[in-house]
């Protein structure tokens, strides 16, 4: 079997897109459905012409480096930008706005040293890859400014293994390059999992989910992989920076945290201690009908503070429900699940669909397939439908945040409200529940509204620029689990109190004297 090949410009793989034809009988059946688009499918621009197009490397490569660094017009391309909404619909246009100058492909610490000191002493941005699935401008080269001659993308696909498995305490050394299918696949010979599944689970890998401080699936207990850390291990350009193993240290600031969230501002992420578990062997879920979003949000609050703690916790609004084929539009939607490796569940359940039923609720009965199936397949196809709706000429881009439960009908309100002033008539604005706990939920928002072709982007900013304000004036995060990027600063820099900025900046001048590490994210490139 062939190697699946990513796809250039868009989300995924290149086989999970629909094929050009397929997507052309579909298109009217879409815009009747959505209301907006058009029949008119565009495709994407092609990547020969975009090659023929790109500058030449800003940097020579050292021939010391020549087996590490790599200056092909594709790779650049490729790792030049990650996935959100903004960065796919440029390359969908074909603008490669800030392509890196080389790509770095290290097969072990020693070799990405000897990149972090070239970088150091040519003034070479040096930009943590991961997984390329930023969707904040994690990992686009710009706002370098001129005190920069070029940038490299770091790529540590080759330090991808599993070292160590200690299942006595239940933790594994790994490679911060192993993508999710990778990570769990070696756990898996083992009869283990770490149990992490964002929605970028394909492609995103471990050392990205530790520095965007990553959300996975499940929706209570561990819900960030802050919670599955034992220790970790970067190397910075002034030498290797490694926290020790423990279950739990009360020994002052702990150096792993500091690494969580850093987004490659202070090094690159190399490998990590992380808790897992055994496969579980006992789950159970049912979907639960609520008259309105509101009514269901209620439940949902007392579920996160029952103690239950389920796995599952998904709450997702009439709209949306219908457009993942799980429900008709007149009813919310929550998706309760409960596992162990331990015991059987079915009773948490039971109690946790008593609860719903004291807010409203209506459980649907229990059989194979149904809504619960209907939402997790619509889920994981997310990503890859926002590209196929580009092409018939609609804007579909997801933004998210937490707030506690006592505000969160107003915020709710006013978040809606910001961001379909913003778009304008006709729009959608859906919101679910990502992960919940007992003093607030994270409501995970997706806009759909017609595209203005050759204009999206700056259509785009508007709603992004409307919707951040809201959340953030309203008390909201700026980012539960999509980290800060360049996108997000702005707004972050007004949530983080002054004293916390000066400290980051002294612990960024104090490890990266040069300046090299991911110049624009989190500071600005001239901190």
């Amino acid at each position: 079997m062939s190697a699946r090949t990513r796809s250039w410009w868009g989300w995924g793989y290149d086989d999970g897109h629909q094929p050009v034809e397929a997507l052309r009988a579909a298109a009217p059946a879409i815009v009747q459905q959505l209301g907006f688009g058009s029949a008119e499918v565009e495709e994407p621009a092609r990547l020969a012409d975009v090659l023929a197009t790109l500058p030449a490397p800003r940097v020579p490569v050292p021939a010391a480096l020549r087996g590490i660094l790599t200056t092909d017009g594709e790779q650049r391309i490729r790792h030049a930008q990650g996935k959100s909404y903004l960065d796919t619909v440029r390359a969908f246009r074909g603008v490669i706005e800030h392509p890196v100058d080389a790509v770095a492909r290290p097969r072990d610490e020693h070799e990405l040293e000897a990149v972090l000191a070239w970088a150091a002493d040519a003034r070479v941005a040096v930009i943590p890859y991961g997984g390329g699935t930023s969707v904040c401008g994690g990992v686009e080269p710009r706002e370098l400014g001129p005190r920069f001659e070029g940038a490299v993308s770091v790529d540590l696909g080759a330090l991808d293994a599993l070292h160590e498995l200690d299942d006595v305490s239940r933790a594994a050394r790994i490679g911060a390059g192993a993508s999710g299918p990778r990570l769990e696949e070696q756990l898996r010979a083992h009869g283990m999992t770490m149990r992490f599944f964002p929605q970028s689970f394909e492609l995103s890998t471990l050392g990205g989910w530790i520095a965007t401080r990553a959300g996975g699936h499940f929706a209570t207990v561990w819900t960030h992989v802050d919670d599955l850390v034992e220790s970790v291990r970067a190397i910075t350009p002034i030498g290797a920076w490694a926290s020790r193993r423990l279950p739990g240290s009360g020994a002052g600031p702990s150096p792993d945290r500091l690494l969580l969230g850093s987004e490659g501002t202070l090094g690159v992420i190399t490998e990590a201690w992380v808790r897992v578990q055994p496969r579980p062997e006992h789950r159970a879920s049912r979907a639960v009908r609520f008259p309105t979003f509101l009514a269901g949000a209620d439940a949902v609050r007392a579920l996160s503070q029952s103690g239950l703690l389920p796995a599952n916790c998904r709450l997702v609004d009439p709209l949306e429900a219908q457009q993942t084929g799980a429900g008709d539009g007149t009813t919310a939607l929550l998706v309760l699940g409960f596992e162990s490796t331990d015991h059987d569940v079915a009773d948490r359940l039971d109690r946790g669909l008593a609860i719903c039923r004291e807010h409203g609720g209506s459980p649907d009965e229990p059989r194979a397939g149904g809504a619960v199936s209907a939402w997790r397949d619509a889920f994981l196809a997310m990503p890859y439908l926002r590209d196929t709706l580009m092409q018939v000429g609609v804007l579909a881009d997801t933004f998210e945040t937490a707030i506690t439960w006592d505000r969160f009908p107003a915020f709710h309100e006013t978040v809606v409200g910001a961001t379909r002033a913003a778009l304008g008539e006709p729009c959608r604005v859906t919101c679910r529940f990502t992960h919940v706990y007992p003093d607030g939920p994270a409501p995970y928002y997706t806009v759909i509204a017609p595209a203005r072709r050759g204009d999206e982007v700056a259509q785009w900013q508007a709603m992004k620029d409307a919707a951040s304000r809201a959340i953030v004036a309203a008390g909201g995060t700026i980012t539960h689990h999509h980290a800060v990027g360049r996108d997000h600063r702005p707004y972050y820099e007004t949530q983080r109190p002054d004293v916390f900025a000066a400290a980051l900046r002294g612990a960024k001048a104090a490890i990266d004297p040069a300046g090299v590490m991911n110049p624009g994210v989190l500071l600005p490139a001239e901190a």
